[in-house]
Formats: C-alpha cells, sequence, structure tokens
C-alpha cells in the first residue's frame, strides 16, 4: 500500500528531471546560426565573424549552417519551427522585410513566428551607372530621366528585392519612371552594368564597392539619409533634394518566438558588446556597413515599420512577388 510518503517521494522523482533541466544554465550545447544563403556572401560574412567572437563570450561552440534553397526562406522557416530553446538562430538581412511585405504564401509569420534578438549592422545602397555613362551626379540623371520619360532603365537583383524597392523609393521621390530589369541574382546585373546593357543599378555596398574603388563603375549617391562612413564622398539622396527616398540595408538575428527573455537577452547583450568592438567596427566598414547594436524590443519594433513601410512602397510602385 502506497503511503502519502510514498506519494510525495514519486511526485519528487517525476518532477526531479525537470528541475534539473530548468536549472541547466544556458549555453549546455552548441548554437547554431542559420543562414539562408550560401558561403560567401553578406549574411554568411557575418554569420561567422559574429559567430566566431559569440563561440569566445560564451565558452560554448557555435556552429553556421547554410540552407541556400528558397531566397533564405527555408532557412526563416527552420528556425521558426525550432524548439524556442537559443539553440538555433537564424542571421538574415532586410530581404527579410520586403518579402514580408509582399508575399502571403510564407511557411512563418514574419512578426509572430520569431523573437528579434538583435541587430548587427547595417549599410547604404549605391545608385551607380556604367564608368561610360554620361551622368556624372545623381542630378544629371534625374534630369534625363524627367526629360525622357521610360528612357533609362535599372536592373535588379529579382522583382520584390531589396534593390528594387530602393529603386522605386527613389523614383517617386524624384518624380521620374525609368523601366525595371529585373535579374536572376545581383552577379548578373553587375555584369550588364558593367557592359553597359543597364543604365542604373541600385546596389548594396558589399556587391557593388569593389567594383566602384577600381573605377570600373561610377556611383552617384548613397541611399542613407545622411552620408555614409562606407563611401563618405558621396551624398546621400536625401540631401540631394529627393525627400522620402532614404533606405538602408541592416543584418539582424531572430531566435523562435517563444524564446526566454534571459536568453534573449544574454545574447543581446554579447552580441552588441561584439558589433561595438574596434574589431568589429572596422570589419563592417570593409564589408560595407557599420555597426548598429539595438535591444531586443527595439530591433522588434524596427522589423514590424519596416514591413508595413514596404507594404506601402509595394502597393503604390505595383511590386509582387517573381
Amino acid at each position: 500500500m502506497l503511503t502519502k510518503r510514498h506519494t510525495l517521494v514519486a511526485i519528487a522523482a517525476l518532477c526531479t528531471p525537470l528541475a534539473t533541466l530548468a536549472q541547466t544554465p544556458w549555453p549546455a550545447k552548441p548554437i547554431t546560426l542559420v543562414v539562408g544563403s550560401a558561403p560567401g556572401g553578406s549574411n554568411d560574412t557575418f554569420a561567422r565573424a559574429i559567430g566566431k567572437r559569440l563561440q569566445e563570450a560564451l565558452g560554448q561552440l557555435v556552429l553556421v549552417e547554410n540552407k541556400a534553397a528558397g531566397g533564405g526562406v527555408i532557412a526563416n522557416a527552420f528556425v521558426a519551427k525550432s524548439p524556442p530553446d537559443g539553440y538555433s538562430l537564424v542571421v538574415l538581412s532586410s530581404t527579410f522585410t520586403t518579402g514580408a511585405a509582399i508575399r502571403s504564401n510564407l511557411q512563418y509569420d514574419a512578426i509572430k513566428s520569431f523573437k528579434p534578438v538583435a541587430m548587427l549592422a547595417k549599410g547604404p545602397l549605391l545608385v551607380t551607372v556604367p564608368v561610360m555613362s554620361p551622368f556624372k551626379t545623381i542630378g544629371d540623371l534625374v534630369a534625363y530621366a524627367k526629360a525622357n520619360p521610360g528612357k533609362l532603365n535599372y536592373g535588379t537583383s529579382g522583382s520584390g528585392s531589396i534593390n528594387h524597392f530602393a529603386t522605386e523609393l527613389f523614383s517617386d521621390a524624384a518624380g521620374i519612371k525609368i523601366v525595371h530589369v529585373p535579374y536572376k541574382g545581383m552577379g548578373p546585373a553587375t555584369n550588364d552594368l558593367l557592359g553597359g546593357q543597364i543604365d542604373v543599378l541600385v546596389a548594396s555596398a558589399p556587391s557593388i564597392l569593389s567594383q566602384v574603388k577600381s573605377g570600373r563603375v561610377r556611383a552617384l549617391a548613397v541611399t542613407t539619409a545622411v552620408r555614409s562612413p562606407v563611401a563618405p564622398e558621396l551624398p546621400s539622396l536625401e540631401q540631394s533634394g529627393y525627400k522620402g527616398s532614404a533606405s538602408e540595408l541592416w543584418w539582424g538575428v531572430l531566435a523562435a518566438a517563444g524564446t526566454p527573455q534571459p536568453i534573449v537577452d544574454r545574447l543581446n547583450t554579447e552580441i552588441n558588446k561584439i558589433v561595438e568592438s574596434p574589431q568589429m567596427k572596422e570589419f563592417f566598414l570593409r564589408e560595407g556597413a557599420e555597426p548598429a547594436p539595438m535591444k531586443s524590443a527595439e530591433f522588434e519594433g524596427f522589423i514590424a515599420t519596416e514591413i508595413e513601410r514596404w507594404k506601402k512602397v509595394a502597393k503604390a510602385a505595383d511590386i509582387t512577388a517573381e
């Protein structure tokens, strides 16, 4: 016969594993940074740089796993559906918000399925033209486009990409109409810019800055609200008089919704320390970006605001997913 004492002992025995689990310090096993692109892109490069330093800060192995198919959607969905324990994180960029603005068939809810952890960096896009182009300033480009509506074209890495959104935002602010030529990736678009097959390319600093510095492409302006330390010699579109045209790239880290706040706070604190270090500031600048530390709640609000902003741009410019 079971006595009351025996019953209490049995319950305590059942509860012990749960209590032990709850008291296990985090992190107790390797952390995976999931990247929705192939090795070599900015998301992957930033993930590996942060991962190396996060491993040192946490005293636990930090791995990078590339899930390149699906334009980042597969990687995002993988983390969204992972246990909310802080061991699977996704490193992503602005495409996350532009995609959420125009795609209704995602395998996750961009707001409800994730817990924003930390922003890593931000950076400008550059308005560029072929080196043989007659346009020497952004004013030259706008003046010609106004006098010759529809005669200029611009390339992008695809319909609904961040450079598609940024170019339409600039075109609307400048009151011009240029024809969109979508490519399957930034590589082909850049090649056609070099060859003069397209007139304009609004491209991320990581993808185009080396071509600018080598003199193979001419940059006219940056898309940020003010001049950027990435390319301080270039004026910003806003400062050039095209109000409402400001846009920029960003990179950040998300966890699955439901991840305990203490874990999110620990990650946020450590990542913010990392991105603000002199070594990482120098690293980001070389890669065409600058540190952009944020508290988790601030980053969460930023993402929600960005999605709503791009929804309005998509509606005004009739931008749809491919």
